[in-house]
């Protein structure tokens, strides 16, 4: 090999150019850089190497506009839809009723209501939840069994307001009582009076029995003939929110703006709302020589972007802005590199009185999850999220998505001071449906959750009876045929799994058919009380001991998910067939597996009542707590 090679001219034989031999190795290089560059950007879960410039911009000249015609923020940000929230916890105390020992005495005792939407995002604080396995979940939440004459929460409200505790006694009206035959309304009235505080004020003299003090005239007792015009209201309407199919599932950042109700402290506002506690130091870090209080005062505002990280469906904070009103006070964002920084404040909003997030209709998380994270924001108790989650796992699929708007609405006793609360009450309102369960305990010492009804939320049938659930993939009705290409009806649902998962029975009942079933592929057939049979479909095997004439109970494994007989993959075919003919599984109304017994009815109702009672009562003064 030798050097000699004519000027500018590529090497000929086995002759060499440092020139180019140098080119050459500059470019792999540089290839090699840019190449571990982009690697280290993908491992990292970055887009991209520059910080976004509406974030992190240090300087922007006053005469340009961030809505002018050259604005690239303007014109790439996609609106998106923007629903109102609430979020509150308030403090209740109401004199209860109750007797200890065959002593009635009537006390002041504190309750909890929360009032909150559904959470629209999922972020850190429902990350490290249970996944989803309704078998499992109803087997951690079993009723409560305590002892028949354990103290129990009273919410056998008293009518009038008491300071301390006041013991009844129950004595017998001597036999020489002779009582007189009727009282004037004057005397009726003074007793009400003395008896109940607050039942009547002289100020409001239309609602007593008899003509009060200096009024003129008695009042006509027909009503007044309605004045204004005569208003219209549609019946047979059916309200749902907007959808919108073609949203970009890239534009998955959200912004929620929420006022501070009272004086909070800035960790727990932050950490309610998504934010880690390594995130919640970085954050107060940041802006520490700008705003180094660490108490939101009330009246303050919380402006707070929210966007995906890759790799995982939770949503991280982008963006924290702090405003006093509507003047703001300090803007700290998230850079590449995964810190935090100071950062100009973002462009402006019109402030509302209401709470308000922006919707990303195609991230919206389950019901499950969302229940999670509502139920975290509001410092919950895991063991009592898990069992909201239970009580609702017969009656609806956990793993469908909220709507913007769905809420829940609980009462525990105590207050958030006492700790050690017990759930009195839930209610979900998914679209339209509310569903009420409400606790009670019947002499036996068990303790469950009734609908108004006074039936549980368990159905004697499973509606996705495998380890997790399995994922939709193909619904209950006529579709085209995947292997054989025809429009046929689809009898089932196929729920996908891995292979060997957990199949279990949907409800107790005696085995009918369990063997190779033509396009099925191994095959159980389950037959049930009043005339409900399951079948399950494409097992890869069929457990030990389910043959024909074996009965088995709700939960039992049947067998494992397969892709036997005619399929494409690993699924369960689930079927659920009512006298014979097959029905949605996911939709099908299925009856309750218990029901209160009759003697407990009156009981019941009286509680439901005093319930209701308790969540229209009025927040005691300077207790109530906004969960921010």
């Amino acid at each position: 090999m030798t050097v000699k090679s004519s000027e500018g001219a590529l090497p000929q034989g086995r002759e060499l150019n440092f020139a180019w031999l140098t080119g050459t190795v500059l470019t792999g290089v540089t290839s090699f850089l840019l190449m571990a560059a982009a690697l280290q950007v993908s491992f990292k879960g970055q887009d991209t190497f520059s910080t976004p410039y509406e974030a992190l911009a240090i300087q922007r000249p006053a005469h340009v506009s961030t809505t002018s015609a050259d604005s690239l923020v303007a014109k790439t940000r996609r609106a998106k839809p923007v629903t109102q929230t609430h979020s509150d916890r308030q403090v209740i105390v109401a004199s209860i009723r109750e007797e200890i020992d065959g002593v009635a005495r009537i006390r002041n005792q504190p309750f909890t209501r929360i009032e909150s939407t559904l959470a629209t995002a999922a972020t850190a604080l429902s990350d490290n939840i249970p996944e989803y396995d309704p078998v499992a979940l109803l087997a951690r939440n079993e009723p409560l069994r305590t002892n028949a004459a354990a103290d129990l929460v009273s919410t056998d409200i008293y009518g009038a307001d008491v300071e301390g505790e006041v013991t009844v006694r129950t004595a017998s009206l001597p036999l020489d009582l002779n009582p007189p035959r009727a009282i004037s309304d004057m005397s009726a009235a003074q007793f009400v009076r003395m008896s109940v505080e607050g039942a009547y004020t002289e100020a409001d003299p239309t609602l007593l029995a008899y003509a009060g003090f200096n009024v003129g005239s008695l009042r006509e007792l027909a009503t007044s003939a309605a004045s204004g015009p005569i208003v219209g209201f549609a019946e047979n309407v059916t309200l749902l929110p907007k959808t919108r199919s073609s949203e970009d599932v890239s534009q998955s950042r959200t912004e929620r703006v929420l006022t501070i109700r009272e004086d909070t402290p800035l960790t727990d506002a932050l950490i309610r709302n998504g934010f880690t506690p390594q995130m919640v130091a970085a954050v107060t870090r940041a802006m520490g020589n700008v705003y180094p209080a660490t108490v939101l005062p009330q009246g303050y505002r919380l402006r707070i972007l929210l966007g995906p990280t890759r790799g995982s469906n939770t949503l991280i904070p982008y963006r924290v802005s702090i405003y006093s009103g509507t003047s703001h006070r300090v803007t700290v964002a998230l850079t590449d590199r995964g810190q935090y920084v100071l950062a100009l404040e973002p462009p402006a909003i019109a402030f509302t009185e209401e709470d308000t997030e922006e919707v990303n209709l195609a991230n919206l998380p389950s019901i499950y999850r969302s229940l999670w994270e509502t139920g975290r924001k509001h410092d919950l108790p895991d063991a009592v999220i898990d069992r909201i989650a239970a009580m609702y796992a017969y009656d609806l699929d956990l793993t469908r998505r909220i709507a913007p708007g769905d809420s829940i609405d609980m009462l525990l006793s105590g207050s958030p001071e006492t700790g050690d609360q017990e759930l009195l009450y839930v209610s979900l309102k998914l679209g339209n449906t509310v569903r009420e369960l409400f606790r009670f305990r019947t002499d036996d010492g068990v303790i469950d959750f009734y609908n108004p009804d006074g039936e549980t939320g368990k159905q004697f049938l499973l509606r996705r009876p495998l380890e997790g659930g399995g994922t939709l993939r193909s619904r209950y009705g006529y579709r085209r045929h995947p292997v054989f290409g025809d429009y046929r009806l689809h009898t089932g649902v196929d729920l996908s799994a891995r292979t060997g998962t957990p199949i279990y029975a949907g409800g107790d009942g005696v085995v009918e058919r369990a063997q190779w079933f033509s396009g099925y592929g191994r095959y159980v057939e389950i037959r049930h009380a009043n005339g409900y049979n399951t079948a399950y479909g494409h097992m890869s095997a069929i457990a030990d001991g389910i043959t024909p004439g074996t009965r088995v109970s709700q939960g039992q494994v049947i067998g494992y998910v397969g892709s036997t007989g005619v399929s494409t993959g690993p699924h369960l075919h689930y079927e659920i067939k009512i006298n014979g003919h097959t029905v949605d599984p996911l939709a099908v109304k299925l009856p309750r597996a218990n029901s209160l017994p009759p003697q407990y009815r009156t009981s019941f109702d009286n509680t439901v009542a005093q319930i209701r009672a308790l969540m229209v009562h009025e927040a005691t003064p300077n207790v109530t707590v906004a969960s921010n």
